[in-house]
């Protein structure tokens, strides 16, 4: 049985787990105002709020409702378009509609939801952040300049917000409806309730955010039974022991970038996780879905491999270690045995003299699958390469360490002839295909020139260092 929140309204059903939330929303509980558009997390038509307690706080975030399944909102808080009504227009519809931010409508449930929860974060109350919060969100016919003006008109209803949990304030001010006051309370009752449980069934699929799979098998995962691990609190957290970075298979994208270890040892990391997907794909996009899932493409994946990471696996009687390095076998094939799952990934923190760079080009520059992405770990002794690994992705049928042209780097002083042949090298160890994202000969194209830009970059952060 799944017990949850929904707007005002306590729910307990016995639906399947594996149905989407947005299916359940739309067909079961007839609320039809969140809008079926891409059903692949692309279009944000679809978006709803998620609230949870976290350190005794009240924390929303927005998802894509078409890629999670019921079951990873048991005990949480969920907020669709309706639940935003109030009498007349909220001020945020205002806003909408003074700035003539909408045209046919279809995706403004979703910009209004995606506002909402910038209301409902802690966030600096700024113009630029209320556009960051709906950077999920596709309209095809106003330009977005009406939309980014009704964002900066969202943004000034925050600004006398002090120290007040954001909940209380929109209640307060009357931004959102008066009973966004008590959800607080409601969840800790729930949360006794339910006693800390996840909802779990005998497992043949085992899901975190969900975000590729429910594109991939949308059909089936419908009526799988599944493990949910989202939420496992086992699963979670972001530390530091000694000099490794420790990262829970159950960490989100969104915690990685507000992880003030991850921050303080890669200072551009706010520039490289913008380019992985849309702010509601990150807020349940997970670490080890993302290496599971084996796309020969994957972000974090090109990010890890580079970072030289190792895995923890567990049959949940033992667990074993395995670099990630080892991990792809084949197209989707791993070296893992069907009932391990992924507990954590490590990788040792880069030093003073380290430094770490992660491109990507897509048909858009951002919420988008890489054409090719690839990132360096590269380690100098003044200008001469002491250690460096390059990883791509897009280029072969599994994510890529450039072995061939990292062992020619190695000892190497860093000059144009020696980039050049490390790229011809590089040319020989991949085998692109042409496909949507682009044709073999363009994919080669783009890894000689990423390869560049990472010595540029570099380069640039060296010079900026040493003044």
């Amino acid at each position: 049985m799944i017990k949850f929140i929904l707007n005002n309204k306590n729910i307990e059903t016995s639906a399947p787990p594996g149905m989407t939330l947005l299916d359940f929303v739309r067909y079961h509980q007839h609320l039809t105002g969140t809008k079926v558009g891409c059903n692949e997390g692309d279009c944000g038509a679809c978006t709803m709020l998620i609230g949870e307690l976290k350190n005794n706080e009240l924390q929303y975030s927005s998802l894509t409702s078409c890629l999670t399944p019921l079951g990873n909102v048991h005990g949480k808080h969920v907020v669709t378009i309706e639940g935003l009504n109030m009498e007349g227009l909220n001020p945020i519809q205002q806003a909408m509609y003074d700035e003539s931010a909408t045209q046919c409508g279809f995706c403004t449930p979703g910009f209004v939801v995606s506002l909402a929860g910038f209301c409902l974060s802690n966030k600096t109350a700024t113009a630029q952040n209320a556009v960051a919060h709906i950077d999920g969100n596709i309209c095809r016919c106003t330009g977005y300049k009406s939309i980014e003006r009704a964002a900066g008109k969202v943004a000034q209803l925050m600004q006398t917000r002090h120290q007040e949990e954001p909940a209380t304030f929109v209640a307060e001010q009357k931004i959102l409806p008066h009973w966004f006051a008590t959800i607080k309370q409601k969840l800790y009752a729930l949360q006794t309730e339910l006693n800390g449980q996840l909802h779990t069934t005998p497992a043949t699929e085992w899901v975190g955010g969900g975000t590729d799979v429910y594109v991939q098998k949308h059909d089936v995962m419908q009526s799988a039974d599944i493990r949910f691990l989202l939420h496992d609190e086992r699963l979670k957290g972001i530390t530091q022991k000694d000099n490794r970075c420790i990262i829970g298979a159950s960490a989100t994208v969104t915690e990685l970038s507000e992880s003030p270890v991850l921050q303080h040892y890669f200072p551009r990391l706010a520039e490289h996780i913008k380019l992985v997907s849309s702010t509601p794909i990150r807020n349940i996009a997970t670490v080890g879905g993302n290496l599971i899932n084996a796309s020969p493409i994957g972000d974090l994946t090109i990010f890890l491999l580079a970072l030289d990471a190792t895995l923890v696996f567990s049959n949940g009687e033992q667990t074993h270690e395995l670099p990630l390095r080892q991990l792809y076998k084949g197209y989707k094939t791993l070296d893992k045995q069907p009932e391990e799952h992924l507990e954590s990934i490590s990788f040792e923190l880069p030093g003073v003299n380290t430094y770490f760079n992660f491109e990507k080009v897509s048909k858009r520059t951002n919420l988008d699958i890489a054409s090719v992405n690839t990132a360096i770990c590269l380690t100098m002794q003044g200008d001469i390469i002491q250690h460096v690994r390059i990883s791509a992705g897009g280029v072969a049928p599994v994510p890529k360490l450039l072995d061939k042209t990292n062992a020619f780097l190695k000892g190497k002083l860093v000059t144009d002839p020696t980039i050049a042949e490390a790229i011809a090298i590089a040319q020989t160890e991949i085998s692109p295909i042409s496909d949507a994202r682009g044709t073999d000969e363009y994919k080669r194209l783009l890894l000689s020139q990423l390869i560049k830009a990472h010595f540029i970059t570099v380069a640039e952060n060296a010079i900026r260092y040493l003044l």
